[in-house]
């Protein structure tokens, strides 16, 4: 099978990567990245000598370079986004461009090549905040409160529209809040390792009982390596991680697990527009296609502070600016 993934460089779609060419020896895959500020490709420099293994630096908006770098592929998915909700309130516009054109350019390429499966990687946020109770299903109407999820959720109208229209062979991932190595440190989970690992402040939202549910990148990979081999065309899957925490709670995990001090932590403006619960049913994904999470929080947050600790390297280099500098001398301006 040959792979076309956007967005490889980036958290999820790199540990993808890793994760097909680990376990399928007949699996080759393209990765295409336009490596903006979230992409780093030392992310996979443990698989950038397989022979299965091709890097394109591209942008998802340029529909000669996709349509031509997709001939011959099996499958899409699309990793690529901007997805920091934070960054969509400052400036909306990119994220339309990536999120919503790009996944039109994405499909468009796709459907005029015939290919035979094409994955769109979305995002509980389309459906906007829960109460007190209750999960997010499948047939949940979109309501989505950001920028970011709203420029999530026009591209999903856009995937399930090529289904409809075109009996395109489309189908949508939406999966709760990823935690695991190589994520940038803007978001919540590294940025309080990173920040209490260096005796940092650690900024909370609000009040910091806003809830998530949590799922570690190994699972959330799982889930779509199975949507690959075994999803329904036109269905949409949400994938969770059963692991719903307030904010506050793994502030003090993480500082706690790390032997820091509480004093640590301190209360921020809360974000415009902060959805207060997101909480993921992900029944139809086991009943149908045998999938559930395997990874519980507790030993996946000890895993993640472990490696946070092992690759300081790596995420220093990134707060600092050092590896955006070394790529635009020596890869992006080429």
């Amino acid at each position: 099978m040959k792979l076309f993934v956007t967005g490889g460089a980036g958290f999820i779609g790199s540990n993808f990567i890793r994760l097909m060419l680990n376990k399928h020896s007949d699996c080759s895959i393209i990765n295409i990245d336009l490596l903006t500020y979230a992409g780093c490709l030392e992310n996979l420099e443990d698989v950038s000598d397989n022979p299965r293994y091709s890097f394109i630096r591209a942008d998802i908006n340029d529909f000669d370079a996709m349509k031509e770098s997709m001939k011959g592929v099996d499958a899409v998915i699309n990793f690529a986004a901007e997805s920091h909700v934070d960054r969509s309130i400052d400036d909306p516009s990119l994220f339309l461009k990536t999120n919503v054109f790009g996944t039109y350019t994405l499909l468009q390429a796709a459907r005029e090549n015939r290919i035979e499966r094409f994955i769109q990687i979305s995002t509980d946020e389309v459906y906007g905040s829960l109460g007190k109770e209750g999960l997010f299903s499948e047939k949940t109407p979109l309501a989505p409160n950001s920028p970011y999820s709203a420029s999530k959720a026009s591209a999903d109208f856009l995937v399930r529209s090529y289904f409809k229209t075109y009996g395109f062979p489309s189908i949508i991932t939406r999966c709760s809040n990823n935690y695991g190595p190589f994520q940038f440190p803007e978001k919540f989970i590294p940025l309080m390792i990173t920040n209490a690992i260096e005796d940092r402040e650690l900024p909370v939202y609000g009040d910091g009982l806003n809830i998530r549910d949590w799922i570690y990148v190994d699972d959330h990979c799982r889930a779509i390596e199975t949507v690959l081999f075994k999803g329904k065309e036109g269905e949409v899957y949400n994938i969770g991680g059963n692991c719903e925490k307030r904010n506050i709670d793994i502030a003090k995990e993480i500082v706690a697990r790390l032997g820091k001090s509480e004093s640590l932590i301190k209360f921020v403006k809360d974000r415009p527009g902060h959805d207060r619960r997101y909480a993921m049913d992900s029944t139809y994904i086991k009943e149908k296609l045998g999938w559930e999470p395997k990874i519980k929080f507790e030993e996946g947050i000890e895993l993640t502070i472990k490696w946070y600790k092992e690759n300081k390297n790596w995420w220093q280099k990134i707060k600092s600016g050092e590896y955006r500098e070394y790529y635009e001398k020596h890869y992006l301006n080429r």
